[in-house]
């Protein structure tokens, strides 16, 4: 087992507090569990007795990493690969629906690359309009791609500095700030973190982090709940921002016991109600994790949706009064009918990478079904042909190739399935299936393993398509 050495200064300020028992040697020695969370919105639950995690019941480990790009199922939805820790927003958001009602507006302000957005999206209800926001244009396809993968329709993906929300008064109704830190908490999964770390990282990151703080507050509705989390150990970024938002912006701390979670210790300064998670005391990497209320009472105004351009159903789209068609640049999206008016607002305001789901492209004359569509969740795929494929096929689609599907299939546009959920498109001319898998989404990796990796956590083939 590799033995990684932290920095001095770092370990000295782990040795000032006794909450921090034993952390450097679990940094130091000790590996990274391996977890996944299940998408149980396209069917998928813990197989019986699946190693779940208390704080989230989706979430479960597994006993090695499996080579996660080569499994059809990742691709598809069905999991998302995430560590433990970061799994606690599922149990936050869901506490918090409890209290806020339907119809809730979710800001997840540093989205990338999508972990907590989309155990947001298991939380919530789908009536609730959740918003995800990435700064680095590196970071926010990876952003897109797992939101697609994932396939809440509830969904929309802006980019940008968190300024720009700072001209939606009152919209939200909890904003999430998993804030950009000094990564302590992943030292012992990436060696940069241990390199790349400084008092003075530290202290730019603070800086940066009560910025962030500052730009999405006047987003935050009176009564409505701020999540501030890091991925770092040290009282600065931690403690200190949270009393900072408490003297500064007038918060009030909300206890959601999250130190009474298994393994979860508290604050190591001051009578805050947060919650650490430090390696060894969990099966998980460093986190840190506050809930606070903005003081008052209030509701986000309703957005009317009056005078918002809409498209016709195309002939294989079921009619929805959930959703509303809009047209795009590249062809049609699908908006939650309830938020139309809300995400109308947003697109005017922020800069919107992708609102709800893109389910039609233009091509020539013809309207082509997305990629994004075949993954959203409840979709049926009934008005198309389809063909279930087998795994080194699956592969193949994933890698980009033509392929030959099966004599009698129907020509045109045709919906592959493996394991019985939507995999993706090919255009079947009779004698080859031209893949319709956009090149950004194809998988690099020639290896072909004769199976797809073991998941024991995973009920085998569970669910149905739609």
């Amino acid at each position: 087992m590799d033995t990684r050495t932290l920095p001095p200064q770092f370990a000295d300020m782990l040795s000032g507090h006794a909450e921090f028992a034993g952390l450097a040697e679990a940094l130091s020695t000790t590996e990274s569990p391996v977890s996944v969370r299940l998408n149980t919105a396209k069917g998928c639950c813990p197989a019986a007795g699946a190693d779940t995690m208390p704080w989230c019941p989706l979430g479960v480990y597994l006993p090695e990493r499996p080579p996660f790009t080569l499994d059809p199922r990742l691709h598809q939805g069905l999991y998302y690969v995430q560590d433990a820790s970061s799994m606690v927003q599922w149990h936050v958001a869901r506490k918090l629906s409890e209290s806020l009602g339907p119809g809730l507006r979710w800001l997840d302000a540093c989205a990338a690359p999508g972990g907590k957005t989309t155990a947001v999206c298991d939380a919530l209800a789908d009536d609730a309009l959740i918003v995800a926001n990435e700064f680095d244009p590196k970071r926010l396809q990876a952003l897109i791609e797992n939101v697609e993968r994932w396939g809440a329709p509830n969904t929309v993906v802006t980019r940008g500095d968190t300024a720009q929300f700072s001209r939606l008064e009152g919209f939200f109704d909890v904003v999430a700030v998993d804030a950009p830190c000094s990564g302590e908490g992943m030292m012992r999964k990436e060696p940069e973190a241990v390199a790349q770390w400084t008092q003075r990282l530290v202290e730019r990151c603070a800086e940066l982090q009560r910025e962030i703080l500052e730009n999405v507050w006047p987003a935050l509705r009176p009564g409505g709940y701020l999540v501030y989390s890091t991925c770092t150990f040290n009282v600065q970024e931690d403690e200190g921002n949270v009393k900072w938002i408490i003297d500064t912006l007038g918060a009030e701390p909300v206890d959601l016991g999250l130190d009474a979670l298994p393994g979860v210790v508290g604050a190591v300064e001051g009578n805050l109600p947060v919650g650490r998670f430090l390696p060894g005391r969990v099966r998980g990497e460093g986190l840190f994790i506050a809930v606070l209320r903005r003081p008052g009472e209030g509701r986000h105004s309703e957005q009317a949706s009056k005078g918002i351009k809409t498209a016709a159903a195309p002939k294989w789209m079921p009619a929805d009064k959930k959703y509303t068609l809009v047209p795009t640049r590249e062809g049609l999206a699908s908006w939650p009918t309830a938020h139309a008016g809300a995400i109308a607002r947003l697109s005017a305001v922020t800069r919107v990478a992708r609102a709800g789901v893109p389910v039609a492209e233009l091509k020539g004359r013809d309207m082509v079904p997305t990629l994004a569509l075949c993954r959203m969740a409840g979709f049926s795929g009934a008005e198309w042909p389809r063909t279930e494929v087998d795994y080194p096929t699956a592969l193949a689609f994933l890698r980009g190739e033509a392929l030959h599907l099966p004599e009698g299939t129907p020509r045109g546009i045709v919906l592959l399935t493996y394991g019985v959920h939507p995999l993706g498109w090919v255009k079947n001319l009779g004698n080859r299936a031209n893949n319709l898998l956009p090149d950004n989404r194809r998988v690099r990796s020639q290896a072909v393993p004769d199976a797809p990796p073991a998941l024991p956590a995973i009920e085998p083939n569970a669910g149905s398509v739609g």
